[in-house]
Order: C-alpha cells, then structure tokens, then sequence
C-alpha cells in the first residue's frame, strides 16, 4: 500500500486518497459519479474541505478532462443556524 492511500481526504466521510483513486480508475467516473460512489463531499461540511482533492484526482485520472469541466460545487446550509440556537436545551 502505497502512504499517500491511507490519507483521509473527506473528514466528514472518512473516505481515503485511496478509495477515491481506486474507484475513479475502476468506473472512469466524473466529479459528480465519484461523490455518489464514494460520499466524498457529501458530509457536514458539505465538500468545503475536500472539493480541491477531489477535483484533482479526477484531473489526474481522466485525461480529457479539464478543470472548467468539473460540475461540482458547494452546499452551504439551507437556512444558517447560530451555535447559540443549536445549543439551546428544549424541555
């Protein structure tokens, strides 16, 4: 196993370099079909953190692909909630 696989690239997913790698290659899959695939991206945060790796490993594995032809965008929150709100204790 190579080091770089075992590196946890979606936080919120836990998903690795490698999974991403791995099944990019296997399926020749867009930005979007390798979000579905694997729930990179799709965590918490929504893919703030892991946009940028994944877009690059895309870039990497299909050649004709440029960087203007990657569709994946982020998700902010549907309606933003304050820490004091999501704190707050209902009884």
């Amino acid at each position: 196993m190579n080091s770089n696989e075992a590196i946890v690239v979606c936080r919120c997913e836990e998903v690795t370099y490698g999974q991403l790698r791995t099944t990019a290659e296997e399926y020749q899959c867009t930005a979007r079909e390798l979000k579905l695939r694997t729930r990179a991206g799709m965590g918490f945060c929504g893919g703030r953190t892991c946009r940028i790796p994944l877009d690059r490993i895309i870039i990497d594995v299909l050649s004709n692909v440029s960087r203007s032809d990657i569709p994946l965008k982020y998700q902010p929150p549907v309606r933003p909630v304050s820490f004091g709100t999501v704190g707050e204790k209902n009884d």
